[in-house]
């Protein structure tokens, strides 16, 4: 069996300046973004449209970093640890002690491009359009952060696994690298078909609606390879809270690119 790679959190060290890996493969994130989207200025029908511009791109990417922070902190709360949170609200502002959700960055990201639609005067639907190709990357860019940080490991793997990994922390028996696996099927593999899928001309809001349903598929199937939460365990039907809150999104992706082939033929 492999050891989890022993890495230093800390990848650089300037006096009582503590910069971390985690903190790199954010901003890794934002960059890989802006460089995507600078990219999705050329394809169709943005190439067509002379008021997307890269001042839009900055704008997007400013409001999308509030939208994960404040979502992704929120969603935790809500989603994870209500009633821990209720009995210390002041501890929601305790972001330095961890605790982020996906799916409440994704409706922090939602809310910030309603905005930035509202506020340019777009379609909402031509913005996530947009927005969507560039995400992936992104995310596999955190979940190599949660690989170095040697947490969100894998479930227990049977011993003859080929890359059955102990991770420090969490006992001597072997388990799946579920980053790895996030890191490959959202990031890399999601960012693939989205981006070939883009590149096509198709019916406003369908590539948004493929995002939502192909995260939502991606994600559910890495659950069952990812160590439940530990103070949560599986919720009904032995699903996950990951799982769960990938329901809606794998429905409601389906109904939307159906919904936007159907408006618009």
């Amino acid at each position: 069996m492999l050891q989890q790679p022993v890495i230093d959190p800390v990848a650089l060290q300037l006096g009582p300046l503590a910069i971390h890996w985690y903190g790199l493969t954010y901003l890794a994130a934002f960059g890989l973004f802006y460089f995507l989207g600078t990219r999705r200025l050329a394809h169709l029908p943005f190439a067509r449209l002379p008021q997307w511009t890269r001042k839009d791109i900055e704008d997007i990417l400013f409001l999308g970093v509030l939208g994960v922070v404040l979502g992704g902190r929120i969603g935790y709360c809500l989603f994870y640890k209500p009633a821990y949170y209720l009995a210390h609200p002041l501890e929601v502002f305790a972001v330095w002690q961890g605790g982020m959700s996906f799916h409440g960055g994704m409706l922090g990201v939602i809310a910030a491009m309603v905005w930035f639609a509202h506020s340019r005067r777009r379609p909402f639907l031509q913005v996530m359009d947009f927005v969507a190709p560039c995400v992936p990357t992104g995310l596999a860019a955190g979940r190599l952060g949660n690989f170095i940080n040697g947490e969100l490991w894998g479930r227990v793997a049977d011993p003859s696994l080929p890359w059955g990994m102990v991770f420090r922390g969490a006992g001597d028996l072997p388990r799946h690298p579920s980053q790895i696996y996030q890191f490959l099927m959202e990031g890399l593999l999601l960012f693939m078909l989205l981006w070939l899928y883009a590149r096509k001309p198709r019916q406003q809001g369908q590539v948004g609606a493929v995002f939502l349903l192909g995260y939502g598929l991606f994600r559910f199937v890495a659950e069952f390879f990812r160590e439940p939460d530990a103070h949560l365990g599986l919720l009904s039907l032995g699903m996950s809270m990951g799982q769960w809150l990938c329901v809606p999104m794998i429905a409601g992706g389906a109904l939307l690119w159906l919904w936007c082939g159907r408006r618009q033929t």
